[in-house]
Formats: structure tokens, C-alpha cells, sequence
């Protein structure tokens, strides 16, 4: 087997089932799961009834490069979302979901070879498939801590300087994970110029931008900066998914959006990867691309849960509310994260996310210590019914 392999370590929720072994929750309490970043909000019916629709497609085989009428969606979705004009034929492309893609582009674009650039840098804590997409593509993961006193920005002064000339990719998440900041227009410019004077591609994982808080304010987009600031997308690429935006993870949809150079070699690596989209699903992808009703209700949901929550938990945690996406990143009593969740497991049968699980130890510290992961995924009540057991665990630990 590829010896890589052994440098990858357990997902977190791997992780987060060894740290429950042995314990009972309390059984007279419901579970709530708020650990996963899974979408609970019912499938929209016409996204359903589309891919039913679209079920003869499977007796033909799929291109990689998805149908015509794939792509004009993807790109008018982007024009509407981003007011920016791409060309369906070169510059978007249909993914299996956004995980599929952002770990299939580190092995097309790593120059493994003896002499090449072989350093991968990304946000810390981080979504792991970063780094395993490094790992296997023969590259060096570089950790680049996100902090509190930093605003959970990408603090680029801490990239040493003769480690640049080595950087072949970089990876930003704008909504964040698990953070929720979202980039600004500095800091993008501040990117796109390191990117420009050093040559390296920049991977932007936006599967978090249509879960935002104030109706016709969006997180502002990679694409959007990179037109505000008159660059072009030479060197970006760009991730999206269906998953959150329109409530359907299991049907493993997005699509990448870049540098039509860097995506004419993305397509030839993909032709071999055997990742052509099912028809069926490209059916119902064109049917969530094309509408924003659903989405504009998926984000009222959101907020309402975030308005109700918030206030409940601001005496027992301590947090910033997030830019956008759908998480609380929030420091825990006694600093101790895993502590605390395997005690509010127990206690409370309540489950979140231990921040350390998400994050390497770099520059002598682990920027996730200390903070859990509050995923408002499941249902109003349920939140509100978390937030409780979370304030009354807080008060009895006291």
C-alpha cells in the first residue's frame, strides 16, 4: 500500500468516538448531535422530483466535463451570486461535492518531483481533507495559525520568507471552518499579490457562502475580489457545493470555477479519475442552481437558530458571533476542550466538536485547544433545547 498512508491521522470523529468509549449518557435525555457540519433541513421536493426526472440519464454513460446546460447553470448562478462572467466551456466544471474536489486538486496540481514545489499551506484548525490531499499528493502541509487575536485571519507575516519559492498551493476557507470569518477585500489582495510575485494556485473553499445572516449582504467571494481588484483569475480556483446551500449532502454535488489553464489540466486529470456526475444528479444540480427561493429560506432558518442560541449560551461560553456559516466557535471553563465534551456527552447527551480535533500542534501551540465546535445543524428546538443542557452542564461544573 502507499506508505503515505500511515502519515494521515484519524478523522476527528474518529477521534471523537474513542474519547466517548466507556461513557453512558444520561439516558433519560434525547441525544442532540451538534458535532457534523450535516445539513438537517428537509430536501427541497423539487430538487427531488428532478433528479427522478432525470433518472433515464442513467443509461448512458456521463463526460466528465458535465452537460452544456450543467455548466450555463453554474456559471448564471455564479454571474448572479458573484456578478461575474464566466465561460461555461473553460472555466467551471461539475464536481462530486466540494470534499471530492478540493482533495482531488491537490494531487493534479502538487509537482511532486524530486526539485519541485512541494509545500501546501493552510488555515489552522482546518478542514482535515487539506491536509490528507497534501499528504498523498507528496507534498508538506504548512499550518498557518488562525487566532483569536488575529481576528482568525491568515496571518501571511508568519510564512517564513525563504519558504515561499516551495509553496505550490495554498487553501483559504472564506465563510471559515470552523471559525465562520469570512475574508476581506485587504485580505485577498494581500493573497493575490503573494500569489502573483511567488507563482503558487490558491484553493478557495466556499462551501460555506449562502449561510449568512443579513438578506442581500453575502460574504464576499474570492471571484468578487478578484474583479473588484481589476486581477482576473489567474491562479484561483474556486469550490463550491450544493450541500449546504440547498440541503442535499447526499447527493454529492458542486462545482470548481478558476483559471481556465489550471482548469483544462484539472478536466484531463479528472477524465482519468473516473469522476463524471451522475446524470440523475446533474438533472437535479440544474434545478437547486437555477433557484434562490429555497436557499433565502434555508438562510432565515439558520439565522432564527443563531438568534435564539446566542443569547442562551453568552453567560456559559465565550464566543464572537460568526461572520457566516453555520458554527459557533466557542473557548470552554478550564481550557480543557475534550474534557468538556466528553462531560456534556455524558452529563447532558449533547455532543459537539472538541476544537483540538480540528487543528495540528504548530508554532508550539494548537490553535483549537480550548474551543469546541457547535454545529446549529438540526432543528430549532433541538438547538435551543442543546443550548439549556449546555448552560446547565456549565453551571453544574462550576
Amino acid at each position: 500500500m502507499n506508505p503515505r498512508l500511515e502519515q494521515l491521522h484519524p478523522y476527528p470523529f474518529q477521534k471523537l468516538r474513542e474519547l466517548f468509549a466507556g461513557v453512558t449518557p444520561n439516558p433519560d435525555l434525547a441525544p442532540v448531535n451538534l458535532s457534523i457540519g450535516e445539513p438537517k433541513h428537509p430536501t427541497p421536493q423539487f430538487i427531488k422530483d428532478a433528479l427522478v426526472a432525470g433518472l433515464g440519464g442513467l443509461a448512458n454513460y456521463p463526460i466528465t466535463q458535465g452537460s452544456d446546460a450543467l455548466r450555463a447553470s453554474i456559471a448564471a448562478w455564479a454571474e448572479r451570486r458573484y456578478g461575474v462572467k464566466l465561460d461555461p466551456a473553460t472555466e467551471v466544471l461539475p464536481v462530486n461535492g466540494s470534499r471530492e474536489a478540493l482533495f482531488a486538486f491537490a494531487q493534479a496540481s502538487v509537482d511532486s518531483s524530486r526539485h519541485g514545489r512541494r509545500v501546501v499551506i493552510s488555515p489552522n484548525p482546518f478542514y482535515q481533507i487539506y491536509e490528507g490531499a497534501a499528504l498523498l499528493a507528496g507534498a508538506r502541509p504548512f499550518f498557518l495559525n488562525t487566532l483569536p487575536e488575529n481576528g482568525f485571519r491568515m496571518d501571511w507575516s508568519r510564512v517564513p520568507e525563504d519558504l515561499w519559492e516551495q509553496v505550490n498551493l495554498i487553501y483559504v476557507c472564506s465563510p471559515g471552518n470552523p471559525t465562520g470569518k469570512v475574508m476581506s477585500l485587504a485580505e485577498w489582495k494581500e493573497l493575490f499579490e503573494l500569489s502573483d510575485r511567488h507563482g503558487f494556485v490558491i484553493a478557495a473553499d466556499e462551501c460555506y457562502s449562502e449561510i449568512y445572516f443579513e438578506e442581500g449582504a453575502p460574504p464576499l467571494g474570492a471571484l468578487t475580489a478578484a474583479q473588484q481588484l481589476g486581477r482576473g483569475l489567474k491562479n484561483l480556483i474556486v469550490f463550491n457545493s450544493l450541500s449546504k446551500r440547498s440541503n442535499v449532502p447526499g447527493l454529492r454535488s458542486g462545482m470548481v470555477a478558476g483559471d481556465a489553464d489550471i482548469m483544462k489540466s484539472f478536466l484531463l486529470y479528472r477524465t482519468y479519475h473516473g469522476s463524471a456526475m451522475s446524470p440523475a444528479v446533474q438533472a437535479a444540480s440544474i434545478a437547486a442552481w437555477n433557484d434562490e427561493a429555497h436557499v433565502i429560506e434555508n438562510r432565515r432558518q439558520y439565522a432564527g437558530k443563531f438568534a435564539a442560541v446566542m443569547p442562551l449560551l453568552q453567560d456559559a461560553l465565550a464566543f464572537d458571533a460568526p461572520d457566516a456559516a453555520f458554527y459557533l466557535w466557542a473557548r470552554v471553563p478550564g481550557g480543557d476542550d475534550a474534557a468538556f465534551v466528553r462531560g456534556l456527552y455524558e452529563k447532558q447527551h449533547v455532543t459537539v466538536l472538541p476544537g483540538s480535533f480540528l487543528a495540528r500542534d504548530a508554532a508550539s501551540v494548537n490553535p483549537g485547544k480550548g474551543f469546541v465546535r457547535i454545529a446549529l445543524v438540526d432543528s430549532l428546538a433541538a438547538c435551543v433545547e442543546a443550548a439549556h443542557r449546555m448552560v446547565a452542564y456549565v453551571g453544574e461544573a462550576a
